[in-house]
């Protein structure tokens, strides 16, 4: 194994995190990590049980006291050392990343610098929680509001952004005074405990944060939601499985964060910037090879220059180099697991065989790892999996409409309502589509919308409650009114 490799998973624990020490599972079961480039096992981590979940609750119900009552400055030095450090190890933390979920390193590096960003961001709102006081319109009573942290969070993150996810979940938690059990992907577990290595050198107590790694997810976890010391849920992944998890959550009335799946359109009109438009497609779809609940699922481009559009697109995917993504130039790294690129490999087969034209791509790789070339489809039928599916590969499926109404309704019809990207030059139009979009996010000539000082999030069965921004703290806090008497 090259030496920056070997560095770089000796950065990642592979023990379970428990009131500040680092534990083999009960059992000694072992969870394989499988470098997606390679097929090849690349590490193993410790595979926890649910009494192994149950310990990680009782540490951070038991650290919950002390770090609520922890002063805003100090959790807010915390995360700002937590910030340097992921800075100071980004190259170590980012061919981590790249080597459990495969994609390319410059991806990785940016997906690091965009993690540390939410703790920094959110180190600068722990000591920005406001409270409010006012006489009551009647004069009779003084009202005071004070915000207080909602108590310990079970904190569950995808594959996708193995680092991004999860600091965007222990940043706001961790500034509003909540302590946390957080349970990784089984598919990308390292970069998470890396994190919290990382957070525990930063100065943080013991207990505040407990990492769980676990083949067996649900079941390691459905205990977790009958215990009265869990006060909240955060979850990121499909609509499906968050579905399950709030049903689950509701027996209790847990406080719920869901960012669920997605169907973004991608609209193109025909006085829009085709270069500027391009361009934005390929960031849109082809960040992380497709695999992002952001990632463009469907191209509806107006007649007018939808052919030029697609015959563009095509070109510059086509131009894409696909390997592992520890070469140097390459632009696209495999698929998470087979089982996904077997579903990518169904879609396309599908809309194919309905009559859609493949112009580039359309077919995987010989050699192993889980590589699928990127494909762009014109002439797409309606009612194939393309066009309902959430995708998650680096697949463009693209539609022509006529008028605005025709792409609203088209975008619109759907049970998702993540993010939306719309090209235009024709400012009213940019507004009224903006407007009449149900998505929670729009992307308006641009292919990128995250940002950690803004309010990540969808509405419909893309999820419920807001990441990053100002409003990301406020879903780790409760609102508490107190009723004075004026004669007091």
């Amino acid at each position: 194994m090259p030496p920056a490799e070997a560095r770089a998973l000796d950065a990642a624990p592979t023990a379970l995190l428990i009131g500040g020490e680092w534990l083999p599972a009960r059992g000694g079961r072992l969870l394989p990590v499988e470098d997606p480039a390679t097929g090849q096992v690349v590490a193993e981590v410790a595979d926890a049980s649910p009494e192994d979940a149950a310990a990680a609750l009782e540490a951070a119900a038991g650290a919950q006291g002390a770090w609520a009552a922890t002063a805003p400055r100090r959790r807010s030095e915390v995360l700002w050392t937590a910030y340097e450090l992921m800075t100071a190890r980004a190259e170590d933390l980012a061919m981590l990343m790249t080597i459990e979920m495969g994609k390319p390193l410059a991806e990785s590096r940016a997906e690091v610098a965009y993690a540390a960003e939410f703790f920094r961001w959110f180190s600068e709102e722990a000591v920005r929680i406001a409270g409010d006081y006012r006489v009551a319109p009647g004069g009779a009573n003084r009202v005071l509001l004070m915000r207080q942290p909602v108590g310990p969070c079970l904190l569950v993150t995808p594959w996708n952004f193995p680092a991004a996810m999860a600091t965007r979940k222990l940043g706001p938690a961790l500034a509003a005074g909540c302590t946390a059990v957080l349970k990784p992907a089984e598919q990308t577990p390292l970069s998470a405990l890396a994190i919290a290595r990382i957070l525990t050198e930063a100065g943080l107590p013991r207990g505040v944060v407990n990492v769980i790694t676990t083949s067996s997810p649900g079941e390691v976890t459905a205990p977790l939601f009958r215990d009265r010391r869990l006060r909240k849920l955060s979850f990121t992944g499909s609509t499906e499985v968050g579905s399950h998890l709030m049903a689950a959550a509701s027996e209790r009335v847990l406080r719920v964060s869901l960012e669920l799946g997605g169907n973004a359109p991608f609209i193109v009109f025909a006085d829009a910037d085709l270069d500027t438009a391009v361009e934005g497609a390929l960031l849109a779809k082809m960040r992380n090879a497709g695999e992002a609940c952001t990632a463009a699922n469907r191209f509806y481009v107006q007649a007018p220059v939808a052919r030029e559009f697609a015959e563009r697109l095509s070109a510059a995917m086509s131009k894409l180099p696909v390997g592992r993504g520890t070469e140097p130039d390459v632009k696209v790294g495999p698929l998470i697991d087979a089982a996904q690129r077997g579903k990518v490999v169904s879609l396309v087969d599908e809309a194919a065989s309905r009559g859609a034209r493949i112009l580039s791509g359309g077919a995987a790789p010989a050699g192993p790892g889980y590589f699928y070339q990127p494909t762009v489809l014109a002439d797409v039928p309606d009612g194939v999996g393309l066009s309902t599916t959430e995708i998650f590969g680096p697949v463009a499926p693209v539609w022509s409409f006529e008028c605005d109404e025709e792409a609203l309704a088209a975008a619109n019809g759907t049970d998702y309502g993540l993010v939306s990207y719309v090209y235009t030059r024709d400012l009213g139009r940019a507004f009224r589509v903006a407007e009449a979009l149900e998505t929670g996010m729009v992307g308006l000539n641009r292919g990128i919308v995250s940002d950690p000082s803004a309010p990540f999030g969808g509405v419909k069965g893309s999820g419920i409650g807001r990441e990053g921004g100002e409003a990301g703290i406020e879903e780790y806090l409760e609102l508490k009114y107190v009723a004075i008497d004026k004669t007091w």
